[in-house]
């Protein structure tokens, strides 16, 4: 990013992701204009009108847009049906992702979250491919999903049929962590069939979806979450990928991004190793092997194997807080506690600990995770 994020921004990256035509590069470049969007928001059009890449078109939409939107109310209300999602504005938006060309103003989860993954202390490697894949994809896809949750990666992919359904499969039958980047709300299952195994992803990974919740699926969305995928990974693995593939689209966008690109080789008989062949031709890395792509991925800059030491670095002392606050994050640690119990174990009232929850994840101190749990970042 060109810009750090201002904290109190997080309503108005909500705000002004509602207005269609901006994204984050527009975004960023209102928010260097004017120091913050929140100041932004309340500029007039002629000033917002002298913003690179906003034309009169876009400009009229946000003339006829803005006024109907209060931030802070919009925020409150919006909370309602998406209580989890992040902006650049919060500390616990992915890192990684903030550094992409084109992050989402506003990524919705559900799950588990896992802070050293946000921190980007946690290597995330992308696993992609076909919704056909042969049984040579299918097998490759499983070893090497099974030697990267061996050595503590988390696994990123698409939930779609295929080379995506068998990484996040094996991930849940070895008890690895894997994340699925969604064309649909978080609450929203596509394709059906994975509805289960949705389900078990959010046990002890995440569903993220820069859509909110009850959105459906849409052709033109599946495309767009390719750049999520890419950019929450340092490297990404393309399996089998015909030459007309979103896999392919992946790892393009991931190229952009500057992210590693490692491919498996396949024969020039199947249809679905053409798209891989021709990343190989333009530089892509070829997988010979699981020691091999260990060995490529020991070499990535930002992984270090030494994790618990890490993670060491994660608690840093809580700020000052008012009495009523201190006291509930004391009794919110790391393992997902019950709203019941944390009501049982402070003495405070209803009111006053769901007021306190929700400051504090808006500080990025606790996070809620389904079944009104709450656990410690």
């Amino acid at each position: 990013m060109a810009s750090t994020p201002v904290q109190g921004d997080r309503p108005y990256w909500l705000a002004w992701s509602q207005i269609p035509g901006l994204g984050s590069v527009l975004l960023q470049r209102l928010a260097e204009r004017f120091g913050s969007l929140g100041e932004a928001w309340v500029q007039p059009l002629t000033e917002i009108g002298r913003v690179e890449g906003i034309g009169p078109s876009l400009l009229e939409t946000i003339g006829a847009t803005r006024p109907n939107i209060k931030p802070a109310i919009f925020l409150f209300h919006h909370m309602q049906h998406n209580p989890q999602f992040w902006t650049p504005a919060d500390a616990d938006y992915p890192r990684l992702l903030l550094e992409s060309h084109s992050f989402p103003p506003v990524v919705y989860y559900q799950g588990v979250v896992d802070v050293a993954e946000n921190q980007g202390l946690r290597p995330m490697v992308a696993i992609v491919g076909t919704r056909s894949p042969s049984e040579y994809g299918r097998r490759w896809t499983r070893k090497l999903t099974t030697i990267l949750i061996q050595q503590g990666f988390t696994i990123v992919s698409g939930l779609a049929q295929g080379i995506d359904t068998e990484a996040h499969r094996t991930c849940i039958e070895l008890g690895g962590r894997t994340i699925a980047v969604l064309g649909t709300g978080v609450d929203v299952v596509y394709p059906y069939r994975n509805r289960a195994l949705y389900g078990q992803i959010q046990q002890v990974g995440l569903g993220i979806s820069e859509y909110p919740t009850g959105t459906l699926p849409d052709r033109q969305h599946f495309p767009r979450r390719n750049r999520i995928i890419a950019g929450l990974c340092r490297a990404i693995l393309v399996m089998e990928a015909p030459l007309q593939s979103g896999a392919l689209i992946t790892a393009n966008l991931a190229n952009e991004d500057g992210r590693d690109i490692y491919v498996l080789p396949g024969s020039l008989d199947n249809p679905s190793a053409l798209g891989c062949l021709g990343l190989i031709n333009k530089g892509a890395q070829v997988i010979l092997g699981e020691d091999h792509l260990l060995e490529m991925l020991g070499a990535m800059p930002h992984y270090r194997p030494n994790l618990a030491e890490q993670l060491s670095l994660l608690t840093p002392p809580p700020p000052d807080l008012d009495p009523e606050l201190q006291s509930i994050l004391q009794i919110v640690a790391t393992d997902p506690l019950p709203f019941d119990v944390i009501i049982q174990k402070t003495q405070l009232s209803t009111a006053t600990i769901a007021s306190g929850l929700l400051q504090l994840e808006l500080m990025g101190l606790i996070t809620q995770i389904p079944g009104m749990r709450y656990q410690r970042c």
